[in-house]
């Protein structure tokens, strides 16, 4: 299956390293230094949990879990181990293909500068702050941050609730009512009035936009 796999990948323009064992794993790892890591779970030597967990603790480079194991106990113990998607086989390599595409957008900003500035807003995104001329530094928490970073990142423009709630929570998923009470405690921190937001606004039936003031 990594053969399989590994041809795939490179069929749509990725660069393979493909490895059969747990501790061939984590040393191609450490020498390769990849963009992404797909860890089946039932390695030999060592299984793609626990090296999930070892890879974890030492980067935060993204981790796709393929299993045979579907059950909600199995996808919470692979998240928790810290995979970013979890792939249930059987599954098709272009399903497996699309989610490697989905989870390289989802971190794309980490390659993005620490600041973020759009008009007079400005997102410092090491320290969870975003900061207005005149005023002092507002404290934003992780999920907070990372809302307000797509939206500045396509200031002007409508991104839809679909997109947000993949940006925003990905694997662990989140849904409509998380994303409006969301939207509505980050109003409450830079919107002069949050009563009547000019900065986030609502587009009906679509998702949201930011606009520049």
């Amino acid at each position: 299956m990594a053969d399989v796999l590994a041809f795939t990948l490179r069929r749509a323009g990725f660069d393979v390293l493909a490895v059969y064992d747990g501790g061939a794993a984590a040393a191609a790892w450490q020498h390769a230094h990849p963009h992404l890591i797909i860890l089946d779970l039932n390695l030999p030597h060592l299984d793609g949990m626990g090296l999930c967990r070892i890879i974890r603790s030492q980067s935060d480079v993204p981790i796709i879990m393929l299993t045979v194991r579907s059950g909600d106990a199995d996808v919470v113990q692979g998240l928790e181990a810290g995979a970013d998607d979890y792939v249930v086989k059987p599954f098709s390599p272009s399903q497996l293909v699309a989610r490697v595409r989905a989870v390289l957008r989802r971190t794309d900003t980490a390659l993005l500068p620490v600041e973020l500035a759009a008009g007079d807003l400005r997102l410092d995104r090491a320290r969870n702050e975003v900061h207005r001329l005149g005023l002092s530094p507002v404290r934003l928490t992780p999920l907070e941050t990372r809302l307000l970073e797509m939206l500045m990142l396509h200031a002007g423009q409508t991104m839809t609730t679909d997109a947000l709630l993949n940006a925003v929570w990905a694997a662990e998923g989140g849904d409509r009512a998380m994303l409006k009470q969301l939207v509505y405690r980050l109003r409450s921190k830079i919107e002069p009035d949050p009563a009547r937001p000019t900065q986030i606004e609502t587009i009906p039936g679509i998702g949201y936009a930011f606009v520049v003031r």
